[in-house]
């Protein structure tokens, strides 16, 4: 490892390993997959069996700046991860905390309108059409009380007999 070499990058407002090859180590950041980190890079035109700490500033700033306005110039529409945005229309690529933030609040969206999902979530049920009747259940467990140990026949009424005789 050379001189120039970093243990640690930050990309993206977070810390990466260094040491990992580059398609890893982007995939590492929260809405970056494996694939869509292989497409990115070889958009880039970066080699794909680099580690992410010999990248020089520059080309880890190509990287940051190819999703800095939330789109990927030269990939699929279907390799994004929010297609057809709800506000703008506009397919885009979402990371880090931009990407919890929408779906956050479309939950809340769905919410507002009451639509089937919205409510679903609300409830804290299964959204996706799961069954429920014997899986995702929460909370504490309902189960059956236990009977108490059958006493011996005969000790049990000996005991009651002999109790009996005292109060008398």
């Amino acid at each position: 490892m050379s001189e120039s070499f970093k243990y640690i990058v930050r990309l993206f407002g977070q810390d990466v390993d260094g040491t990992m090859k580059v398609p890893y180590a982007l995939a590492m950041v929260k809405g970056i997959g494996y694939n869509t980190a292989r497409a990115i890079v070889r958009q880039l035109g970066i080699d794909k069996d680099r580690r992410l700490g010999e990248l020089s500033d520059s080309e880890l700033k190509k990287i940051e700046e190819a999703l800095s306005d939330k789109t990927i110039k030269g990939l699929p529409s279907w390799m994004l991860n929010r297609r057809k945005d709800y506000e703008s229309g506009l397919d885009l690529h979402l990371v880090t905390s931009e990407l919890i933030f929408y779906a956050r609040n479309d939950i809340e969206r769905e919410k507002k309108i009451k639509s089937w999902r919205g409510v679903r979530h609300s409830l804290g049920l299964k959204v996706r059409g799961q069954r429920t009747r014997t899986t995702g259940r929460t909370g504490t467990t309902v189960g059956v009380k236990r009977a108490k140990a059958a006493q011996p026949a005969g000790g049990g009424q000996a005991q009651s007999s002999q109790s009996s005789q005292a109060k008398k």
